[in-house]
């Protein structure tokens, strides 16, 4: 089955390369028009065996056929497998539908299936070669409704999740005000003066006078042991601290 398949493929392509030459010799002897209707026939005939070739493939035949080096190829292929699933049993197609526009022809052929209907789209180029391939799957009213429905249900979903988030962040504001109050009393404690009892600053005061007096009685004492005399005559007015510079 698989040789058949490859041997299938390698027509459609041997064929595709003899019409694109026939198409572009006889172009001097057609006019433009007959030349369009002739590659747009070409892409029609290609496009309806590359579909009857493709809704037959086994999922083996599939991975194979991705394992090309043709761009063409594995798109195809990727586009099918993605879609066979959601498909199902491949029924009939209609009359393939094809539109040119700026060099390039797309073919559309119109196919039913067991579970909803499916168009294969094809693009070839200006010499009737394929390029591209993509299933448009054309789903019932109900299943639109349907994916509507589950659409319309998820955004609901995360608005009212979105909601709950935000008034829970709400309510732990009210803890904000307290959080407030006790760093400002904790400021206002490190910042308050601390008061000296009146006692204690008494008691400083009469150390220091206390002090004073000893430093006088050892200066007096010193000066009368320098002079010779008594100290009971000196009178000390003041004491000044001389700040005396090293050299």
């Amino acid at each position: 089955m698989k040789h058949r398949m490859k041997k299938i493929m390698s027509m459609l392509v041997i064929g595709v390369s003899v019409l694109s030459l026939s198409a572009c010799a006889g172009q001097k002897e057609d006019t433009e028009n007959k030349g369009d209707e002739l590659l747009s026939q070409q892409a029609v005939t290609t496009a309806e065996g590359l579909t009857d070739t493709i809704v037959v493939l086994t999922d083996e035949e599939i991975e194979s056929y991705k394992e090309s080096t043709d761009d063409f190829t594995v798109q195809a292929m990727e586009a099918w497998e993605t879609s066979k699933e959601e498909l199902g049993s491949f029924v009939s197609s209609e009359e393939a539908q094809v539109e040119y526009d700026d060099e390039v022809y797309t073919v559309t052929i119109p196919s039913e299936f067991e579970k909803a209907d499916a168009n294969f789209v094809y693009t070839f180029d200006e010499t009737g070669v394929p390029t591209g391939m993509s299933m448009d799957i054309q789903y019932s009213l109900a299943v639109n409704m349907q994916r509507a429905a589950l659409n319309t249900v998820m955004g609901l979903g995360v608005v009212f999740i979105m909601l709950i988030f935000l008034s829970f962040v709400i309510s732990l504001f009210r803890f904000v005000p307290k959080l407030l109050d006790k760093k400002s009393k904790e400021t206002e404690e490190d910042l308050t003066p601390v008061t000296v009892p009146a006692q204690e600053t008494a008691e400083a005061a009469e150390e220091e006078v206390q002090d004073d007096t000893e430093l006088v009685a050892v200066i007096a004492a010193a000066i009368a042991a320098a002079e010779g005399t008594s100290p009971d005559g000196f009178v000390v007015r003041s004491i000044k601290k001389v700040n005396r510079k090293k050299w």
